[in-house]
């Protein structure tokens, strides 16, 4: 079985060598970059299938970086997870919306690290088509694409079941708008944001008989998340 690679750029070796260990015994490939241009240079040779990205490098930013991987077409859809000692909850979702697919707050355990890693490899793979996933109860069919509330069914209209799952797929996150229309409509399809609310209303409505409608959570000034836990 191939391995999968994983690019980590990070100025400091003391967390790269900690990082490449942990990705190593589990089972990855790992080349590293210790800025913007040796992760660039290392890209021209072979494209990694996943960048480990810090937030602070030194010339160009890793949010700098991040923004420059989306636009160009060969990295454009290469998963990013940005590693920041942020913990402030807008920075995290403006490393979102600069195109990250997640991020790990320094300090974090090495655990940790390799199971956001798989988190983001998994749901980046064109198929995933016979995943079941669940939540207290809720419980989304991909092979049937089907939703049920305990043994009760959930009628969702197509875009309500791409919503949802996205939101399954991505429990405890804050999503904005932005990104939530990159992730569920696609990066090329001219949406207002405004329609991700109408949206949300609607799965709400339908998630409402069956006690699920308090999972989705609107976060002021920032988005939505998508949690069991309450507010």
């Amino acid at each position: 079985m191939q391995h999968k690679h994983v690019l980590v750029v990070e100025d400091e070796a003391p967390i790269r060598d900690m990082i490449r260990f942990a990705l190593e015994r589990a089972d990855f490939r790992v080349t590293e970059a210790e800025d913007a241009q040796s992760a660039r240079l290392s890209m021209a040779e072979q494209r990694p299938d996943l960048v480990l990205l810090d937030w602070m490098l030194p010339g160009i930013s890793g949010a700098e970086f991040a923004r420059e991987l989306r636009r160009e077409d060969l990295t454009a859809d290469v998963p990013i997870i940005m590693v920041t000692a942020r913990v402030d909850e807008d920075d995290r979702v403006r490393g979102l919306n600069l195109g990250a697919d997640d991020y790990v707050t320094k300090p974090f355990s090495s655990s940790e690290l390799v199971a956001r890693v798989r988190a983001v490899l998994r749901r980046s793979l064109p198929g995933g088509e016979d995943e079941t996933l669940e939540l207290d109860g809720l419980i989304l069919d991909a092979a049937s694409q089907r939703v049920a509330a305990g043994e009760l069914p959930v009628k969702l209209g197509p875009t309500e079941y791409r919503l949802l799952r996205f939101f399954m797929s991505n429990p405890e996150r804050v999503y904005s708008r932005e990104q939530m229309l990159d992730r569920v409509w696609g990066q090329n399809v001219f949406v207002e944001e405004r329609t991700v609310d109408v949206h949300i209303r609607r799965l709400r409505k339908a998630l409402a008989p069956h006690g699920f409608d308090s999972f989705i959570q609107t976060v002021r000034g920032s988005g939505y998340r998508f949690s069991s836990k309450t507010m």
